[in-house]
């Protein structure tokens, strides 16, 4: 689904607003990525046509080169005198241009300087972590038996791609504080050198223009402040799932999981337990690109998530008292209205393939995207972390908090309150 939307750069507005702040925050810094790497793209290719033109042209001058002066109304070779012919710029509107052009440039070359060495650190560090981290592995891997190893090297790939997350982070982080020294530091030229020129006092509409300078800058800073701390939050989910040792492995984790046709599906709230589903459909299944009804919904429910077990408590036929079947935000919050802070359902999305999970908190409620369009669940634009049931990720936040300005964790599982249940027409 991310990958989707950063394709399209577009996002539908009924799915934008089943995000919360920090999903819309973390979303953005990705599309506006995104929007970087095609710009640099686009100038790459329009400098490259620049130079064979170039090229071309001064293959064509060279084959007859000649000089040809241009003449005015009397006849006469035309002169231009600076600062008298119509539109011309006052010398001391040149003047001042020049010096904020020295002032960009110096601040710029002094950058430049900045960069080189804030890269070089940057490389030392994560290169010198990537060998220790290496060095690690191998010793341990001698201690691990056979049937073991192949874990072992998906952890070290998953620890390495980290890693160099980390890296990109960094350096990220390194462009943003050069360019920000450099923005400082030409104005800071910028000022010296007119102060040189100029010893007059600020006017009133100085103080006005410097005033709005210093409000601007609050709200860019503002701004920047809840972009780092959404990208420290990613960070802080993906380091902790690694410590953990709780990244899902998908290829391997879905054996002996199937359900038998003899079998019983057990519900919560009823007293009668519904047929097994058939492991074989009579048609081939196509997914659509997102889901238009209930019954393309119930149809990918039991193609795609009784297979993988979704809804299911873990080792067993029954559902989860957490989950509920196609049921609105409205409708999940009356059910949460009266339970107290941490209670929470899973209810099936109508937006998007996979879930929603609605939560109480003491304010109010909240509702979280779980995407699940791919071999794996995890929340959209919040937690990096990818597990390989719906159960593993509940779980997972019943320690661990969702998002560190809210601090949400699961703590108690809202039920039903219809018989049948609402999720009965999944499973019929």
């Amino acid at each position: 689904m991310l990958q989707q939307i950063l394709r399209d750069m577009y996002i539908d507005p009924e799915l934008l607003a089943e995000l919360n702040e920090e999903q819309k925050q973390i979303l953005f810094y990705k599309m506006r990525e995104e929007q970087l790497r095609r710009w640099k793209e686009r100038e790459e290719k329009a400098r490259m046509e620049e130079t064979v033109l170039r090229k071309t042209t001064r293959r064509n001058q060279s084959n007859g080169k000649h000089v040809q002066w241009l003449r005015g109304k009397d006849g006469e070779v035309w002169v231009w005198v600076m600062g008298e012919a119509p539109g011309d710029k006052p010398y001391e509107q040149i003047s001042e241009e020049l010096i904020a052009e020295r002032a960009r440039q110096q601040a710029q070359k002094e950058a430049e300087e900045l960069w080189r060495q804030k890269e070089a650190e940057i490389t030392k560090k994560f290169r010198d972590a990537m060998a220790q981290e290496k060095a690690r592995i191998v010793a341990e891997k001698w201690k691990i038996e056979i049937e073991d190893r192949k874990a072992a090297k998906l952890e070290e790939e998953k620890i390495q791609e980290e890693l160099k997350k980390r890296e990109e982070e960094e350096r990220q982080k390194g462009e943003e504080q050069i360019k920000r020294q450099e923005e400082i530091r030409a104005k800071e030229l910028y000022l010296s050198l007119m102060q040189a020129q100029q010893h007059s006092q600020h006017s009133d509409d100085d103080q006005e223009w410097e005033e709005q300078l210093r409000r601007s800058k609050a709200a860019d800073e503002e701004r920047s402040h809840k972009a780092r701390r959404a990208r420290d939050e990613y960070r802080r989910q993906s380091l902790r799932a690694i410590q953990k040792g709780r990244v899902a492995g998908l290829s391997n984790l879905f054996q002996g999981t199937s359900l038998n046709n003899d079998q019983e599906i057990k519900l919560n709230n009823s007293a009668s337990p519904f047929q097994a589903l058939s492991a074989a459909s009579s048609n081939i299944w196509e997914r659509p690109s997102r889901p238009f009804s209930q019954d393309v919904i119930i149809r990918w429910f039991k193609e795609e998530q009784i297979p993988r077990r979704a809804g299911f408590e873990r080792g067993t036929n029954r559902i989860a008292q957490w989950f509920h079947g196609i049921i609105s935000r409205q409708e999940a919050e009356e059910l949460l209205m009266n339970k107290s802070e941490g209670t929470f359902l899973v209810r099936v999305s109508e937006k998007i393939w996979g879930y929603a999970l609605s939560y109480r908190q003491q304010s109010g409620f909240k509702h979280f995207l779980v995407d699940a369009s791919g071999d794996f669940y995890s929340f959209l634009g919040v937690d990096p972390n990818r597990h390989a049931t719906l159960t593993d990720l509940i779980d997972f936040h019943k320690e661990e908090i969702i998002t560190s300005s809210g601090g949400e964790l699961l703590l108690e599982p809202c039920g039903q309150q219809k018989n049948p249940p609402d999720y009965s027409p999944l499973f019929e």
